[in-house]
Protein backbone atom coordinates (compact mmCIF):
# COMPACT_ATOMS: atom_id res chain seq x y z
CA UNK A 1 0.00 0.00 0.00
CA UNK A 2 1.77 3.56 -1.25
CA UNK A 3 2.36 6.03 1.25
CA UNK A 4 -0.06 9.35 1.13
CA UNK A 5 1.64 12.12 -0.77
CA UNK A 6 3.60 14.83 1.54
CA UNK A 7 2.02 17.92 1.04
CA UNK A 8 3.36 21.37 2.60
CA UNK A 9 2.34 23.50 5.07
CA UNK A 10 -0.21 26.15 3.62
CA UNK A 11 1.49 28.42 5.98
CA UNK A 12 5.02 27.86 5.49
CA UNK A 13 4.75 28.00 1.77
CA UNK A 14 2.75 31.32 1.95
CA UNK A 15 5.80 33.02 4.27
CA UNK A 16 8.75 31.45 1.13
CA UNK A 17 6.30 33.26 -1.66
CA UNK A 18 6.73 36.32 0.09
CA UNK A 19 10.41 36.04 1.08
CA UNK A 20 11.10 35.16 -2.67
CA UNK A 21 8.62 37.84 -3.54
CA UNK A 22 10.75 40.26 -0.99
CA UNK A 23 13.69 39.27 -2.58
CA UNK A 24 12.80 39.81 -6.41
CA UNK A 25 11.48 43.63 -4.96
CA UNK A 26 15.04 44.26 -3.40
CA UNK A 27 17.00 43.12 -6.59
CA UNK A 28 15.43 45.56 -9.00
CA UNK A 29 15.29 48.06 -6.61
CA UNK A 30 19.29 47.00 -5.50
CA UNK A 31 19.79 47.45 -9.07
CA UNK A 32 18.37 50.59 -9.80
CA UNK A 33 20.34 51.92 -7.01
CA UNK A 34 23.50 50.45 -7.99
CA UNK A 35 22.70 51.86 -11.75
CA UNK A 36 22.08 55.60 -10.54
CA UNK A 37 25.35 55.26 -8.21
CA UNK A 38 27.95 53.61 -10.50
CA UNK A 39 30.62 55.79 -12.13
CA UNK A 40 32.83 53.16 -13.32
CA UNK A 41 33.55 51.41 -16.51
CA UNK A 42 30.70 52.16 -18.75
CA UNK A 43 31.11 48.56 -20.81
CA UNK A 44 30.86 47.10 -17.23
CA UNK A 45 27.64 49.12 -16.95
CA UNK A 46 25.80 48.10 -20.01
CA UNK A 47 26.93 44.62 -19.23
CA UNK A 48 25.37 44.62 -15.34
CA UNK A 49 22.22 46.72 -16.87
CA UNK A 50 21.51 43.49 -19.55
CA UNK A 51 22.27 40.81 -16.69
CA UNK A 52 20.56 42.66 -14.01
CA UNK A 53 17.30 43.82 -16.12
CA UNK A 54 16.72 39.73 -17.65
CA UNK A 55 18.01 38.66 -14.20
CA UNK A 56 15.39 40.12 -12.63
CA UNK A 57 12.62 40.67 -14.69
CA UNK A 58 12.75 36.71 -15.26
CA UNK A 59 12.68 36.46 -11.30
CA UNK A 60 9.73 38.27 -10.91
CA UNK A 61 7.71 36.83 -12.91
CA UNK A 62 8.26 33.42 -11.72
CA UNK A 63 7.88 34.20 -8.28
CA UNK A 64 4.45 35.77 -9.22
CA UNK A 65 3.42 33.21 -11.21
CA UNK A 66 4.53 31.01 -8.03
CA UNK A 67 1.59 33.06 -6.06
CA UNK A 68 -0.78 32.81 -9.13
CA UNK A 69 -0.73 29.12 -8.58
CA UNK A 70 -1.39 28.78 -4.99
CA UNK A 71 -4.68 30.35 -5.25
CA UNK A 72 -7.54 27.92 -5.83
CA UNK A 73 -8.65 27.32 -9.18
CA UNK A 74 -11.71 29.83 -9.50
CA UNK A 75 -9.32 32.68 -8.89
CA UNK A 76 -6.68 31.65 -10.25
CA UNK A 77 -6.94 32.58 -13.52
CA UNK A 78 -7.89 36.02 -12.75
CA UNK A 79 -4.76 36.21 -10.32
CA UNK A 80 -2.29 35.07 -12.86
CA UNK A 81 -3.72 37.57 -15.19
CA UNK A 82 -2.69 40.30 -13.02
CA UNK A 83 0.16 39.07 -12.23
CA UNK A 84 1.76 39.22 -15.30
CA UNK A 85 -0.32 41.94 -16.63
CA UNK A 86 -0.24 44.25 -13.55
CA UNK A 87 3.67 45.30 -13.50
CA UNK A 88 3.06 46.37 -17.09
CA UNK A 89 -0.07 48.26 -16.29
CA UNK A 90 1.32 50.38 -13.81
CA UNK A 91 4.36 51.29 -16.05
CA UNK A 92 1.23 52.57 -18.04
CA UNK A 93 -0.01 54.06 -15.83
CA UNK A 94 2.61 56.28 -13.72
CA UNK A 95 4.53 56.79 -17.49
CA UNK A 96 1.29 57.78 -19.41
CA UNK A 97 -1.80 58.54 -17.68
CA UNK A 98 -0.11 60.14 -14.13
CA UNK A 99 1.84 62.58 -16.98
CA UNK A 100 -1.32 63.56 -19.02
CA UNK A 101 -3.33 64.23 -15.97
CA UNK A 102 -0.66 66.38 -14.19
CA UNK A 103 -0.56 68.30 -17.61
CA UNK A 104 -4.03 68.62 -18.43
CA UNK A 105 -3.78 70.27 -14.67
CA UNK A 106 -1.34 72.31 -15.45
CA UNK A 107 -3.13 73.60 -18.67
CA UNK A 108 -5.36 75.88 -16.57
CA UNK A 109 -2.74 77.13 -14.46
CA UNK A 110 -0.22 80.19 -15.02
CA UNK A 111 3.50 80.15 -16.35
CA UNK A 112 4.47 79.45 -12.69
CA UNK A 113 1.86 76.38 -12.28
CA UNK A 114 0.54 78.58 -8.98
CA UNK A 115 -1.82 80.67 -10.22
CA UNK A 116 -5.13 79.38 -11.49
CA UNK A 117 -5.99 81.24 -15.09
CA UNK A 118 -9.10 79.14 -16.51
CA UNK A 119 -9.36 78.51 -20.17
CA UNK A 120 -6.95 81.01 -20.71
CA UNK A 121 -4.04 78.98 -22.34
CA UNK A 122 -6.64 77.21 -24.49
CA UNK A 123 -7.73 80.62 -25.60
CA UNK A 124 -3.77 81.52 -26.86
CA UNK A 125 -3.55 77.88 -28.25
CA UNK A 126 -6.47 78.61 -30.64
CA UNK A 127 -6.08 82.29 -31.24
CA UNK A 128 -2.46 83.12 -31.18
CA UNK A 129 -0.96 84.00 -34.76
CA UNK A 130 1.92 81.16 -34.85
CA UNK A 131 -0.35 78.43 -33.38
CA UNK A 132 -2.90 78.92 -36.26
CA UNK A 133 0.06 78.48 -38.89
CA UNK A 134 1.38 75.02 -37.23
CA UNK A 135 -2.30 74.00 -37.18
CA UNK A 136 -2.34 74.85 -41.17
CA UNK A 137 1.31 73.27 -41.53
CA UNK A 138 -0.16 70.00 -39.27
CA UNK A 139 -2.85 70.09 -41.92
CA UNK A 140 -0.94 69.97 -44.93
CA UNK A 141 1.03 67.08 -43.37
CA UNK A 142 -2.14 65.37 -42.50
CA UNK A 143 -2.86 65.48 -46.26
CA UNK A 144 -0.10 65.82 -48.54
CA UNK A 145 1.67 63.39 -46.27
CA UNK A 146 -0.82 60.65 -45.56
CA UNK A 147 -2.25 60.68 -49.34
CA UNK A 148 1.14 60.82 -50.59
CA UNK A 149 2.76 57.68 -48.40
CA UNK A 150 -0.47 55.53 -48.80
CA UNK A 151 -0.59 56.29 -52.49
CA UNK A 152 2.71 55.34 -52.90
CA UNK A 153 3.03 52.60 -50.98
CA UNK A 154 -0.10 50.87 -52.71
CA UNK A 155 1.26 51.47 -55.90
CA UNK A 156 5.21 50.26 -54.98
CA UNK A 157 3.16 47.27 -53.31
CA UNK A 158 1.00 45.83 -56.15
CA UNK A 159 3.83 46.58 -59.28
CA UNK A 160 6.36 44.73 -56.47
CA UNK A 161 4.63 41.56 -56.46
CA UNK A 162 4.44 41.21 -59.65
CA UNK A 163 8.38 41.75 -60.23
CA UNK A 164 10.85 39.30 -60.87
CA UNK A 165 13.14 41.06 -57.89
CA UNK A 166 10.11 41.78 -55.67
CA UNK A 167 12.62 41.20 -52.44
CA UNK A 168 15.38 43.62 -53.74
CA UNK A 169 12.97 46.34 -54.44
CA UNK A 170 11.01 45.88 -51.24
CA UNK A 171 13.79 45.79 -49.20
CA UNK A 172 15.26 49.29 -50.79
CA UNK A 173 11.70 50.66 -49.78
CA UNK A 174 11.66 49.33 -46.92
CA UNK A 175 15.28 50.32 -45.92
CA UNK A 176 14.55 54.37 -44.99
CA UNK A 177 12.36 52.91 -41.98
CA UNK A 178 15.71 51.95 -40.09
CA UNK A 179 17.02 55.34 -40.06
CA UNK A 180 15.29 57.90 -37.14
CA UNK A 181 13.71 61.14 -38.16
CA UNK A 182 16.17 62.97 -36.64
CA UNK A 183 18.85 61.00 -39.08
CA UNK A 184 16.83 61.90 -41.86
CA UNK A 185 16.40 65.33 -41.10
CA UNK A 186 20.36 65.08 -41.21
CA UNK A 187 20.38 63.25 -44.15
CA UNK A 188 18.05 65.91 -46.01
CA UNK A 189 19.31 68.95 -45.01
CA UNK A 190 22.20 68.21 -47.05
CA UNK A 191 20.23 67.15 -50.04
CA UNK A 192 18.33 70.57 -49.63
CA UNK A 193 21.93 72.50 -48.57
CA UNK A 194 22.48 76.29 -49.82
CA UNK A 195 25.79 77.77 -49.58
CA UNK A 196 24.49 81.36 -51.32
CA UNK A 197 25.64 82.80 -54.47
CA UNK A 198 29.36 82.08 -55.39
CA UNK A 199 29.77 79.31 -53.23
CA UNK A 200 30.28 76.13 -54.26
CA UNK A 201 27.13 74.70 -53.61
CA UNK A 202 27.03 70.83 -51.96
CA UNK A 203 23.21 70.37 -51.95
CA UNK A 204 22.21 67.37 -54.00
CA UNK A 205 19.32 69.24 -54.91
CA UNK A 206 20.74 72.52 -55.84
CA UNK A 207 23.52 70.19 -57.75
CA UNK A 208 20.63 68.82 -60.47
CA UNK A 209 19.61 72.88 -60.93
CA UNK A 210 22.87 74.00 -61.81
CA UNK A 211 23.04 70.83 -64.05
CA UNK A 212 19.76 71.72 -65.90
CA UNK A 213 20.87 75.55 -66.49
CA UNK A 214 18.93 77.24 -63.24
CA UNK A 215 20.04 78.96 -60.21
CA UNK A 216 20.01 77.92 -56.79
CA UNK A 217 17.72 78.51 -54.11
CA UNK A 218 17.44 78.48 -50.29
CA UNK A 219 14.61 75.56 -51.02
CA UNK A 220 14.16 75.10 -46.79
CA UNK A 221 13.28 79.52 -46.55
CA UNK A 222 10.69 79.43 -50.07
CA UNK A 223 7.53 79.83 -48.01
CA UNK A 224 4.92 76.88 -49.08
CA UNK A 225 7.67 74.92 -50.79
CA UNK A 226 9.65 74.10 -47.84
CA UNK A 227 6.62 72.91 -46.23
CA UNK A 228 6.09 70.27 -49.07
CA UNK A 229 10.09 69.67 -49.16
CA UNK A 230 9.48 68.64 -45.71
CA UNK A 231 6.52 66.67 -46.56
CA UNK A 232 8.64 64.31 -49.24
CA UNK A 233 10.80 63.40 -46.17
CA UNK A 234 8.02 61.84 -44.07
CA UNK A 235 6.67 60.22 -47.67
CA UNK A 236 10.12 58.61 -47.82
CA UNK A 237 10.41 57.21 -44.42
CA UNK A 238 7.07 55.44 -44.25
CA UNK A 239 6.08 54.76 -47.42
CA UNK A 240 8.10 51.02 -47.01
CA UNK A 241 5.79 50.71 -43.70
CA UNK A 242 2.88 51.19 -46.03
CA UNK A 243 3.65 49.04 -48.79
CA UNK A 244 4.87 45.99 -46.10
CA UNK A 245 1.15 46.34 -44.50
CA UNK A 246 -0.65 46.73 -47.96
CA UNK A 247 1.39 44.04 -50.14
CA UNK A 248 0.81 41.17 -47.20
CA UNK A 249 -3.28 42.18 -47.46
CA UNK A 250 -2.76 42.13 -51.39
CA UNK A 251 -1.13 38.36 -51.00
CA UNK A 252 -4.49 37.34 -48.92
CA UNK A 253 -6.70 37.72 -51.94
CA UNK A 254 -7.36 34.57 -53.61
CA UNK A 255 -5.76 34.19 -56.84
CA UNK A 256 -8.74 32.76 -58.35
CA UNK A 257 -10.81 35.51 -58.03
CA UNK A 258 -8.56 38.27 -60.24
CA UNK A 259 -7.94 35.33 -62.68
CA UNK A 260 -12.08 34.78 -62.98
CA UNK A 261 -11.81 38.77 -63.28
CA UNK A 262 -9.23 38.24 -66.22
CA UNK A 263 -11.16 35.82 -67.82
CA UNK A 264 -14.35 37.73 -68.00
CA UNK A 265 -12.54 40.58 -69.51
CA UNK A 266 -11.35 42.72 -66.80
CA UNK A 267 -8.71 44.80 -67.27
CA UNK A 268 -5.87 45.54 -65.06
CA UNK A 269 -6.98 48.91 -63.85
CA UNK A 270 -10.50 47.00 -63.41
CA UNK A 271 -9.16 44.65 -61.16
CA UNK A 272 -7.00 47.00 -59.29
CA UNK A 273 -10.19 49.07 -58.39
CA UNK A 274 -12.93 46.93 -58.11
CA UNK A 275 -11.07 44.22 -56.27
CA UNK A 276 -8.10 44.64 -54.99
CA UNK A 277 -8.79 47.81 -53.37
CA UNK A 278 -12.38 47.03 -51.78
CA UNK A 279 -10.71 43.62 -50.64
CA UNK A 280 -7.89 45.50 -48.59
CA UNK A 281 -9.88 48.25 -47.94
CA UNK A 282 -9.35 47.36 -43.87
CA UNK A 283 -5.83 47.48 -44.25
CA UNK A 284 -5.66 50.93 -45.98
CA UNK A 285 -7.77 52.12 -43.31
CA UNK A 286 -5.36 50.68 -40.58
CA UNK A 287 -2.09 52.26 -42.25
CA UNK A 288 -4.03 55.65 -43.14
CA UNK A 289 -5.08 56.48 -39.39
CA UNK A 290 -1.45 55.22 -38.40
CA UNK A 291 0.03 57.52 -41.16
CA UNK A 292 -2.25 60.65 -39.59
CA UNK A 293 -1.07 60.10 -35.84
CA UNK A 294 2.09 60.55 -37.27
CA UNK A 295 1.62 63.51 -39.31
CA UNK A 296 -0.26 64.56 -36.28
CA UNK A 297 2.33 64.65 -33.24
CA UNK A 298 5.17 65.68 -35.96
CA UNK A 299 8.63 67.28 -34.41
CA UNK A 300 11.68 65.64 -35.34
CA UNK A 301 11.63 66.27 -38.96
CA UNK A 302 10.69 69.93 -38.64
CA UNK A 303 12.86 70.74 -35.36
CA UNK A 304 16.26 69.42 -37.32
CA UNK A 305 15.74 70.98 -40.67
CA UNK A 306 14.33 74.13 -39.81
CA UNK A 307 13.15 75.07 -36.18
CA UNK A 308 10.27 75.84 -37.21
CA UNK A 309 10.96 78.98 -39.19
CA UNK A 310 9.78 80.14 -42.38
CA UNK A 311 6.57 79.29 -41.94
CA UNK A 312 7.23 75.44 -41.13
CA UNK A 313 6.34 75.38 -37.75
CA UNK A 314 3.85 72.42 -36.71
CA UNK A 315 1.99 71.90 -33.40
CA UNK A 316 4.38 69.46 -31.90
CA UNK A 317 7.29 72.06 -32.65
CA UNK A 318 5.79 74.72 -30.75
CA UNK A 319 5.16 72.46 -27.67
CA UNK A 320 8.62 72.31 -27.41
CA UNK A 321 9.64 75.86 -27.86
CA UNK A 322 7.12 77.29 -25.71
CA UNK A 323 7.81 74.83 -22.95
CA UNK A 324 11.55 74.57 -23.27
CA UNK A 325 12.57 77.70 -24.54
CA UNK A 326 10.16 80.52 -23.46
CA UNK A 327 9.23 78.97 -20.22
CA UNK A 328 5.17 79.02 -20.77
CA UNK A 329 4.77 75.96 -19.02
CA UNK A 330 0.91 76.78 -19.26
CA UNK A 331 1.07 77.74 -22.79
CA UNK A 332 2.78 74.20 -23.16
CA UNK A 333 0.24 71.96 -21.14
CA UNK A 334 -2.51 73.36 -23.14
CA UNK A 335 -0.88 72.79 -26.41
CA UNK A 336 -0.24 69.09 -25.56
CA UNK A 337 -3.84 68.99 -24.49
CA UNK A 338 -4.76 69.88 -27.42
CA UNK A 339 -2.92 67.58 -29.53
CA UNK A 340 -3.58 64.83 -27.79
CA UNK A 341 -7.08 65.59 -28.31
CA UNK A 342 -6.89 65.70 -31.80
CA UNK A 343 -5.07 62.32 -32.19
CA UNK A 344 -7.09 60.06 -29.15
CA UNK A 345 -10.16 59.78 -31.28
CA UNK A 346 -7.76 58.70 -34.40
CA UNK A 347 -6.14 56.10 -32.04
CA UNK A 348 -9.76 54.79 -31.11
CA UNK A 349 -10.66 54.06 -34.63
CA UNK A 350 -7.52 52.51 -34.89
CA UNK A 351 -7.93 50.18 -32.17
CA UNK A 352 -11.80 49.21 -33.03
CA UNK A 353 -10.06 48.01 -36.61
CA UNK A 354 -7.98 45.39 -34.77
CA UNK A 355 -10.14 44.81 -32.77
CA UNK A 356 -12.91 43.86 -35.24
CA UNK A 357 -9.62 41.93 -37.04
CA UNK A 358 -9.87 44.14 -40.27
CA UNK A 359 -6.29 45.11 -39.94
CA UNK A 360 -5.63 42.61 -42.81
CA UNK A 361 -8.58 41.59 -45.38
Amino acid sequence: MSSPPITENPLLKGLKLVLWLALAIVVLAGGFVFLKEFQGNKILLVLFAVVWGVGSTALLYTVLNAVGESFPRKVRTTVLALAFAGPALALLVWFLVVPTLRTFGLSFLDDTSTKFVGLDNYFYAFTNATMLESFGNNLLWLILGTAGTVVLGLVVAVLADRSSFETAFKALIFMPMAISFVGAGVIWKFIYAYKGDGVNEIGLFNAVVLAFGGQPQAWLQLPVWNNLLLIVIMVWLQTGYAMVILSAAIKGIPEELMEAARIDGAGEFQIFFRIIIPSIMGSIITVTTTIVIFSLKLFDIVRVMTGGNFGTNVVANQFYVERFTYQQTGHASAIAIVLLIAIVPVLIYNLKQFGERKAFS
